[in-house]
């Protein structure tokens, strides 16, 4: 398991490996929020699911991310609607916005205990030309049915302890949580519900066999009528132009011993959730325990330990010069996969076999959901998004040197307000 504050406090979870010669209605291909999603929708509708990891649940970004339960979209709902037409765009932007429901739905029917707390989640603006399309988005939430208000700089200083920002939007909806507790959680209710889960089970090869599916794992191999591809960031050489389709962006975060209580009070004391607006910029939250957790783009290869991300500290230090001297315990980082569009993209590329990947930093309400979407398109029901064919970004093996650019890019445009 990566590194993680939320990897120290895991609860144990026993699987074993895929062996010999297994059947099943339904396969799905990792074990992440989109995956279990799927299998706990699709084992309570009556479905025989097998459900194969090559590490172990959560062990990707579903169990490393900063915890956030953010309503919507990268784009706004009337965007939305301009993309997909005003009935698809209609019925896409109610349900993405109302995807953390889905999300709390889920912790209480399952009883899972994973810290979470549905306080909101704060859209800041480190610049003044953000607050009037803060003001925009704010109406197009209400419209939705969504408690949603702009903040002046006065109350999103009252909220956040610190008066660098010109205001904000908070949307009622929005929570936090655990992600790692969350995702062992669902893979328990997905297992009661009747889903059969193996960790330590690379797929090696998907291929066809009469009206079936072969999967094969190193400890044997899975026949099953469909396939659901849910491996996002971490898409492998399985389906390779799967895995060419997406950038996958490295997200880091530290986390802080627990604040005293001093500063419990000032920074975040309903808990509420934060992010920057901008191009490049920091996401944080103070979690069940205390810990100011700071998360923000990293580079582009595994690292671990708060030494490693000191940009994310002196943040922190910019944003409360009070933490100068607080001790900071952990960090990691991980991958999350990019879409150029910045929507998810539902593919079927052969009948039979779906997948789901891009949340573009929303991930843990928008995989929830589109997990859900994924186990009522394997049932015969309708796409949530349309379902287009995968098309592989060119030039991705260069990937990397792109992102770096990029997020120069985006640093200079910050620091311009532009």
């Amino acid at each position: 398991m990566n590194p993680s504050l939320y990897a120290r406090r895991k609860a144990s979870l026993s699987l074993a490996p895929q062996a010999g010669e297994a059947k099943a209605q339904i396969v799905v291909i990792g074990a992440g929020l989109t995956g279990l999603s799927a299998a706990l929708h699709l084992a309570e509708a009556g479905h025989d699911v097998v459900v194969l990891d090559a590490h172990e649940p959560g062990w990707g970004a579903s169990g490393r991310n900063g915890g956030q339960i953010n309503p919507g979209l990268k784009t706004t709902p009337e965007q939305v609607m301009q993309d997909f037409g005003p009935e698809r765009g209609a019925v896409l932007a109610r349900r993405a916005w109302a995807a953390p429901d889905l999300v709390f739905d889920l912790i209480a029917r399952h009883a899972i205990a994973c810290d979470a707390v549905r306080s909101g989640t704060i859209r800041a603006a480190t610049t003044a030309g953000q607050m009037a399309p803060l003001e925009a988005l704010a109406r197009q939430c209400v419209a939705l049915g969504n408690q949603a208000e702009c903040l002046t700089a006065e109350e999103i200083a009252q909220r956040s302890g610190t008066s660098l920002y010109h205001g904000g939007m908070i949307d009622r909806r929005g929570g936090q949580l655990d992600p790692l507790a969350y995702t062992r959680g669902l893979a328990r209710a997905a297992m009661n519900a009747g889903a059969r889960l193996h960790d330590r089970s690379a797929v090696s090869s998907i291929s066809r066999s009469g009206e079936d599916w072969r999967v094969c794992t190193p400890g044997g191999t899975v026949r099953a009528k469909q396939i659901i591809l849910a491996t996002n960031g971490y898409a492998g050489p399985l389906l390779d132009r799967l895995r060419r389709s997406i950038v996958p962006v490295y997200s880091a975060i530290v986390a802080s011993a627990p604040l005293p209580e001093s500063m419990r009070a000032k920074i975040l004391a309903q808990r509420e959730s934060l992010y920057e607006l901008g191009e490049i910029t920091t996401y944080y939250r103070v979690d069940a325990e205390g810990c100011l957790l700071m998360g923000g783009r990293s580079a582009s290869r595994d690292l671990q330990g708060a030494e490693a991300f000191p940009y994310l500290v002196a943040r922190a230090r910019r944003l409360w010069p009070e933490l100068a001297t607080l001790e900071w315990e952990a960090g990691w980082n991980g991958q999350l996969a990019l879409t150029l569009d910045h929507y998810p993209h539902l593919h079927r590329p052969e009948p039979g076999l779906l997948a789901c990947l891009g949340y573009n930093g929303r991930g843990v309400a928008m995989a929830t959901l589109m997990g859900q979407n994924l186990a009522e398109m394997a049932q015969g029901g309708a796409a949530l998004f349309p379902e287009i064919p995968i098309k592989p970004i060119p030039l991705h093996f260069a990937w990397k040197a792109g992102v770096v650019a990029g997020i120069m890019k985006g640093r200079i445009k910050d620091r311009l307000g532009l």
